[in-house]
C-alpha cells in the first residue's frame, strides 16, 4: 500500500524557513527583524531563544508589537551602530540576491535596518524566486505632494503607477507617507535602477533592494528549506 504525503502548505513552508533562520542569529547580540507573514513565523521561533539575545531592532510598528508581546526587547535603531544579521522576507528575489520589497508598506524602515546589518538573510517560499525582478508591482514610498510627478516619470519608463489605497483612502505608512505601486517594469539592472529612482525628488525609498541585497536566501520548497548563498 502506498501512502502519499500531502505537499506542505505555504503557511507550513513559512514556518520552516522562519525556524531555519534561527541558526543565523548570533547569541548575545541584537538581531534585525523585518516585517510580514514569513517574518512573523521567525519572530515566533525567536521567542524560543529570547534569553540568549539582547533583543531586536524592528522595521515596523507591527513587528515591534509582536516582538514585545513575546517578551523580546526592541531597541531604537539610533542606539545601535551595527547588527550582525537582518532577517526579512521579500516579494521577489533573483539569482543575485537582489529583491523587490514593500508589499507590506514597511520598505523604508526595512532598508534602514538592512543598512545597519553585516548580513541580510532573506526568508521566503520558492514562489518568490524569479529570473528577473518586475512581475510583482514595485512599491515606492513617496511624499504625497510628489506622487503625481513621480507616477509620470514611471510612465515615461513604460510603467503604470497607482496610489495604494486602504479602505478607499490613500494608505499612510508608519512614516506618514504614501505608496505608489508600479506595474509593467522589467528591472534588468537593479543597482542602477535603485540609484536612479532614489534621486527623484519626493521619493522616500524605492522597493528595489540591490544596494542592500541578500547574502543568503532560505527558500521554502517542497523538499524542505533550500539555502542559496550569493
Amino acid at each position: 500500500m502506498t501512502t502519499s504525503i500531502a505537499p506542505l502548505s505555504q503557511d507550513e513552508l513559512k514556518t520552516l524557513v522562519g525556524q531555519a533562520a534561527l541558526r543565523y542569529v548570533v547569541p548575545g547580540e541584537i538581531v534585525g527583524v523585518g516585517t510580514g507573514s514569513t517574518v512573523n513565523k521567525f519572530i515566533d521561533a525567536l521567542a524560543s531563544m529570547k534569553d540568549q539575545i539582547q533583543g531586536a531592532v524592528s522595521s515596523s510598528v507591527a513587528s515591534t508589537e509582536r516582538l514585545q508581546a513575546l517578551g523580546i526587547p526592541v531597541f531604537d535603531a539610533n542606539t545601535v551602530t551595527s547588527l550582525s544579521v537582518y532577517i526579512d522576507g521579500a516579494d521577489e528575489i533573483d539569482g543575485q540576491g537582489y529583491m523587490v520589497k514593500g508589499g507590506g508598506a514597511a520598505l523604508t524602515r526595512e532598508k534602514i535596518v538592512a543598512a545597519l546589518a553585516q548580513q541580510f538573510v532573506c526568508i521566503a517560499d520558492e514562489s518568490k524566486l524569479v529570473p528577473a525582478l518586475g512581475n510583482f508591482p514595485l512599491p515606492v514610498e513617496v511624499i504625497p505632494m510628489a506622487a503625481g510627478q513621480i507616477a509620470r516619470k514611471f510612465e515615461a519608463m513604460g510603467g503604470t503607477a497607482t496610489l495604494r489605497l486602504k479602505d478607499g483612502q490613500p494608505l499612510v505608512t508608519d512614516n506618514g507617507q504614501h505608496i505608489l505601486d508600479v506595474r509593467g517594469l522589467q528591472i534588468s539592472a537593479p543597482l542602477a535602477f535603485e540609484s536612479e529612482v532614489n534621486q527623484w525628488p519626493g521619493v522616500v525609498t524605492v522597493g528595489v533592494f540591490a544596494h542592500q541585497k541578500a547574502q543568503v536566501c532560505l527558500l521554502g520548497c517542497a523538499e524542505g528549506v533550500r539555502t542559496i548563498t550569493y
